[in-house]
């Protein structure tokens, strides 16, 4: 595998103006990544132009543009509209370079109580991304959602989406950290859905349980009411190396992208999580 980081890893430094969008390109070629994702892209550039300059800079700096993510929810937005406008963000995918597109499925059940269960829901879930999937497929993305949002989080549901959709053109971005915020355990987790790994990202929590009260900021709540905080990878209670090892016997062989939402400095946690997942793929 080879280790590339996310944009939103350097989210931080961006919203504090300690750099700009275009240069996340010139820090992960600098930190020595092979490849970068690219999600929440923050400008005054029209997103089609950024996209674009995005995509060359990454090709110049001799990275790979492994994946492109957009927020998405086919069951609180009308189900035409979103598709159209989650299709035209595959053509950013195009402009980027990428090889596969994350998009979300949902965040919650529809608002109308048109479903009372995710079970209900899952037809409609379904059809977004399969007429996302086969749009994409003709421009040569392969799709995905990803374990977010605690709604589409835990890996039975996904396993379900991906068996509802039946499309060999979409599988699943497996965020081996994003599974304890629906309180499920990661190494089982990632063993059901690695056969379905489109694309992977290594991140790290910080965990207290649900008898405790929150620590307070920069932390947030589980499904269940436990509490999490991001940390630098190999400093938190993400089973990583065993997540590793799950993938690697399923095959997967593609971008194991950093995603650091943590509260220490963004330039030096990324680098020190880089080391650290280093030395776990060379275990």
């Amino acid at each position: 595998m080879k280790i590339g980081v996310s944009s939103y890893s350097f989210h931080q430094a961006v919203e504090a103006g300690r750099m700009n969008t275009y240069e996340i390109v010139d820090a992960a070629a600098r930190l020595g990544f092979a490849a970068i994702d690219f999600a929440v892209l923050l400008g005054d550039d029209p997103l089609q132009e950024m996209c674009a300059r995005l995509g060359r800079q990454a090709h110049d700096a001799g990275l790979e543009v492994s994946n492109y993510a957009v927020a998405a929810d086919f069951l609180n937005n009308d189900l035409d509209a979103e598709v159209a406008r989650v299709q035209g963000e595959v053509e950013n995918a195009v402009r980027l370079g990428a090889r596969t597109f994350r998009h979300d499925g949902a965040w919650g059940l529809p608002k109308d109580g048109g479903a009372r269960t995710f079970w209900q829901a899952l037809p409609r879930i379904a059809e977004g991304c399969r007429r996302v999937t086969e749009y994409a497929a003709a421009r040569g993305i392969r799709t995905m959602v990803e374990n977010h949002g605690t709604f589409l989080q835990e890996s039975l549901r996904l396993e379900a989406l991906v068996a509802a959709v039946d499309h060999t053109n979409f599988g699943l971005l497996v965020d081996m950290g994003n599974f304890l915020c629906a309180d499920e355990a990661p190494e089982q987790a990632v063993g059901r859905l690695a056969p379905y790994a489109f694309h992977a990202h290594a991140k790290d929590f910080l965990y207290k349980p649900c008898m405790v009260r929150s620590p307070g900021r920069g932390w947030f709540s589980t499904r269940a009411g436990a509490h999490l905080r991001g940390t630098v990878i190999g400093h938190g209670v993400v089973p990583i190396e065993g997540a590793l090892r799950v993938l690697r016997a399923a095959g997967y062989d593609g971008a194991l992208a950093i995603e650091f939402e943590g509260m220490e400095p963004c330039e030096e946690a990324i680098a020190l999580g880089k080391e650290n997942l280093q030395r776990m793929l060379e275990a």
